[in-house]
């Protein structure tokens, strides 16, 4: 594996979520309603979100990437996250924005959607 001179200069692959936001948790289940209609278990605990960032406005940063490039639902599914996302109260604006880098691996999911669907 070749390091980016983004982990050579100790920046993260992926950008931190604004966890402290009091709309986080509510934009976290939101997020768990939407589900990859291949997979049985929802894109955030699948680790297909990787970041949401919500500034003071309320306005609602999204990055997440798909299980593949080819994903046949690739152009709807980040729509499907900001329309959930934007049925939570106090929520000014959303922009949902698919990224390929880090590349999703399985490891990214949680331990329920390993469970779920057999990998533990």
């Amino acid at each position: 594996m070749t390091a980016t001179n983004e982990q050579l200069e100790g920046n993260p692959l992926i950008d931190p979520s604004t966890t402290d936001h009091p709309l986080y948790v509510d934009c976290v289940l939101a997020c768990r309603t939407v589900h990859d209609p291949e997979i049985p278990v929802n894109i955030y605990d699948l680790g297909l979100i990787y970041t949401i960032d919500i500034n003071d406005e309320n306005h609602v940063e999204v990055k997440m990437s798909l299980t593949a490039p080819g994903c046949p639902v690739a152009g709807e599914m980040p729509g499907w996250v900001a329309d959930a996302i934007l049925l939570v109260a106090g929520v000014a604006s959303v922009n949902v924005e698919l990224v390929w880098e880090p590349q999703w691996g399985m490891d990214m999911m949680s331990d329920a959607a390993r469970l779920e669907l057999g990998f533990m």
